[in-house]
């Protein structure tokens, strides 16, 4: 079969039971999409699946064989990270970073099903992907920012009241 994988094709012999997840990390050694539960409960597995979010761990790699997967390895333009990377480094959205990546990729797969959420709606689309740490209030600004057109490289917006500086 052959997986395309942000934007390159990768030919695998994978057997019928091997879950998307198994085949980003194990054979495609992607490792930025996480193994967390492995139930689909966590949502550290998330990546964009044809550009709608899908928990990986839940996903046969072989019904995927004419999917375009995007992971959080595929996100960044070069040295430029993607909008939602850089508004969660600027309003600080994880602590210890493991469900990071599922977070941001889920993040911009619900903005392209909502483009201007409301901080009600960002918890409720949010709600399957799990963060330890409780990062949650700085995760949902950081969604806030790129769905409002702020959060990128370089821009100064006050944290407080959401006016650029």
């Amino acid at each position: 079969m052959t997986l395309r994988v942000n934007g390159a094709d990768h030919r695998l012999a994978v057997e019928p039971r091997v879950s998307l997840l198994d085949a980003l990390r194990e054979r495609l050694h992607l490792t930025g999409t996480k193994k967390g539960c492995d139930h689909g409960e966590c949502g550290a597995c998330t990546v964009l699946l044809d550009g709608q979010r899908a928990k990986s761990c839940l996903t046969l790699a072989v019904m995927q064989d004419e999917a375009e997967i995007t992971t959080v390895e595929g996100l960044a333009d070069g040295d430029t990270p993607h909008p939602m990377q850089a508004a969660f480094i600027r309003r600080d959205a994880f602590q210890c970073g493991f469900c990071t990546p599922g977070q941001i990729m889920s993040a911009i797969g619900m903005l392209r099903e909502r483009s201007r959420p409301s901080d009600a709606e960002i918890r409720e689309g949010m709600s399957g992907n799990l963060c330890r740490c409780s990062a949650y209030p700085n995760i949902v600004a950081a969604i806030r920012d790129v769905a409002h057109g702020r959060g990128g490289p370089g821009d100064e917006t006050d944290e407080r009241d959401g006016e650029r500086r």
